[in-house]
């Protein structure tokens, strides 16, 4: 049992956390009728929670490991403002059995578990060992202190490959690697244990078998410190990319009730195993007969929402009553579960690029009102830079419904509704992935979207005549705004030239390589029609408050959403979305296109690999060197066969997006 004292009331919380989650903390907190204390780095000063907290402190520079992750800073900052408790959110140092202990030392409440109980559970390592004398079944797996890359062979070859090499104290995706053959695992163990280090400051490891066509179910519970602990039923996180988690929905549509009362169960016994306080995550993974552990998450986690809508439960608030010292405000028998949940993480990151993640600044954020059973838990805004220092998530979309059906269509929708702009987000893709039809049949595993990508990031090689239109009104709209700024502009009593019939060609293009779309703009006073191919069409536009126009064509009125960038088009139609590039004949065409033997830095980032020699003859695709970026190792390889010319960088380079890295020379 909890030691009286270690829970208690307190009035001022510091957030030491970032993003969606510190805003999350942050809101509850505040109406709960706690002050709050926001922190930051330099990268972060203009961020949401630091304008959302009654209190920020600077916590250092932009790397996480001088600001986020400096446990004497952060406790510094606690004492500089008089904050009595610390929520550590998740990510960063929430599952730190160092900085647990060091709050406790400080006389500060850690909204969590204890250090003892982080250790013992935290661990991946250290949890199996638990589970083992708990009953708990378990993966196939080596988790042992040996760290060696002799032992860590010799125990991969006896469970069989494939095998799965994970960050014994990492989450998120971080230090995860699966290795199909012998000869790929040293490789493998190297950049998951650097993978590791960088990401968590511990670069051991565990083995365990890869569970083929594997499905991700994982049972959220609560504990308080007088020895009551529920479950708040399952989610199922199946749909993943490089074994971070994209959609998330609650309960589990591949759970029985039977067994869904057994993992449950199960899960309540692993975190009984140490008296768990907090709210934590026991995961499993199926393989369609079988459910076994593979780890516990001593944290709130990511996906937290879909749980608290099919139950009614404030997660949040119930962490902070239990450091508060309160009883859990339910028992078990009175926990009901309601509806369907499902959430989707809306990312700065280009899935046609390898999920490359997008750095800059966010020139246009539109999400839809938070009604009809839609929730939206956002970290930044219009206008707020997306760095390459930290995760890049920049919200998630929760839709509740009666069923599964309904749920998945309005979070859809509401993905639909979203435009984000500056940087590239992977909405497109997450609204692809949600109707797919095996999505919506339930028939995935954790592979389904590495093996569905191509379809799920597919582009029309062509707009049709409406996003024609609707480009060349956006042109006429913004050219009428410029011109009615400027005194004395014939344009600003009518907007149109104002003597006879006039002519303007326009040309398009969508995405490198695609093929030219030319239209012909007729227009005088009362006049404008367009033509397409010889199609010709009578058509007006009308700006909306909302930033769009209402465009009628031939008498049909549709709406219609435009971001002009340069000479980059972004529309939203009732087609979907299309990014269109205007070639000006008058304004030249800016795209620039770098020399294909350049490689060059994607984002900013750190060299951690060089992966092959000046000189090396390479394949198309073969590997020169790796890049830390947002948390999460970056490969660079050749685009084409050749000899390595050059390495222009080294291993510790701090290097900016663009910077020359290395020159491969074309095969003769």
């Amino acid at each position: 049992m909890v030691r009286p004292g270690l829970y208690r009331r307190f009035r001022k919380l510091l957030v030491a956390n970032r993003g969606e989650i510190a805003v999350r903390v942050i809101r509850t907190a505040q109406a709960m009728g706690l002050k709050t204390v926001a922190v930051y780095s330099e990268a972060d000063s203009n961020a949401l929670h630091v304008a959302l907290a009654d209190e920020a402190v600077l916590l250092g520079p932009a790397r996480a490991r001088d600001s986020y992750l400096n446990i004497e800073r952060l406790l510094e900052a606690a004492r500089q403002t008089g904050a009595e408790a610390v929520h550590p959110g998740y990510g960063f140092l929430s599952e730190s059995a160092e900085f647990a202990q060091a709050c406790l030392d400080a006389g500060l409440v850690f909204v969590g578990p204890t250090a003892a109980m982080i250790t013992a559970m935290g661990s991946k390592s250290g949890s199996k060992f638990l589970m083992e004398q708990a009953g708990v079944p378990l993966v196939p797996g080596y988790h042992g202190e040996a760290q060696d890359e002799a032992t860590l062979a010799h125990e991969a070859a006896r469970i069989g490959f494939p095998v799965l090499i994970k960050a014994s104290a990492g989450g998120g995706g971080r230090g995860i690697r699966v290795v199909h053959a012998a000869g790929e695992l040293i490789g493998a163990i190297t950049s998951a244990k650097r993978e590791a280090k960088a990401a968590f400051g511990d670069d051991r490891v565990l083995i365990e078998k890869y569970v083929e066509n594997p499905r991700h179910i994982e049972v959220q519970i609560v504990g308080d410190s007088h020895g009551n602990l529920v479950s708040l039923f399952e989610r199922e996180c199946t749909l993943q990319r490089r074994h971070q988690k994209v959609i998330e929905e609650a309960p589990s549509p591949t759970l029985t009730p039977a067994q869904r009362e057994m993992v449950c169960a199960a899960a309540r016994r692993a975190a009984g195993a140490v008296d768990y306080v907090g709210a934590g995550t026991i995961e499993f993974v199926s393989d369609g007969r079988e459910v076994f552990f593979i780890e516990m998450n001593t944290r709130l986690q990511v996906e937290h929402p879909v749980t608290e809508l099919i139950t009614g439960v404030d997660l949040v608030e119930w962490q902070l009553r239990v450091a508060f010292g309160e009883e859990l405000p339910l028992k078990q028998e009175q926990i009901r579960l309601n509806g369907h949940a499902i959430e989707a993480r809306v990312y700065a990151e280009n899935p046609a690029r390898n999920f490359m993640p997008s750095v800059g600044t966010i020139k246009t954020w539109r999400l839809p009102a938070e009604t009809g059973g839609l929730r939206i838990d956002a970290g930044y805004r219009e206008g707020d830079a997306v760095s390459p220092y930290y995760d890049a998530m920049l919200a998630k979309m929760i839709a509740w419904a009666p069923t599964r059906e309904v749920a998945i269509e309005r979070l859809n929708r509401g993905l639909e509704d979203s435009d984000v702009r500056g940087i590239v987000s992977n909405i497109p893709f997450l609204s692809a992935l949600l109707t797919h039809p095996d999505v919506t049949a339930n028939a995935i595993d954790t592979g389904f979207i590495e093996r569905e990508l191509p379809k799920l990031t597919e582009v029309a090689a062509g707009a049709s005549d409406l996003e024609l239109c609707a480009a060349v009104a956006a042109i006429l709209i913004d050219e009428r705004k410029t011109a009615a700024m400027e005194q004395g502009s014939p344009w600003r009593s009518s907007g149109w030239m104002p003597v006879g019939l006039r002519q303007r060609v326009f040309s398009f293009r969508r995405g490198h390589g695609s093929g030219t779309q030319t239209v012909t703009l007729s227009y005088g006073p009362g006049v404008q029609t367009l033509s397409v191919e010889g199609r010709v069409t009578s058509f007006s536009a009308v700006p909306t408050a909302d930033g769009g126009f209402d465009l009628v064509r031939d008498g049909v009125k549709s709406h219609v959403v435009a971001v002009i960038e340069g000479h980059e088009f972004y529309l939203r139609t009732r087609n979907g979305r299309f990014d269109l590039h205007w070639i000006d004949p008058f304004g030249g065409d800016d795209e620039e296109q770098a020399g294909e033997d350049k490689i060059v830095a994607p984002l900013p980032g750190t060299v951690v690999a060089l992966l092959a020699q000046e000189g090396a003859v390479l394949e198309k695709g073969a590997a020169i060197l790796t890049l830390e970026v947002m948390k999460m190792e970056q490969t660079l390889r050749a685009p084409f066969a050749g000899r390595l010319k050059a390495i222009k960088c080294k291993v510790g380079d701090i290097v900016q997006e663009g910077v020359e890295l290395a020159e491969v020379e074309p095969s003769a």
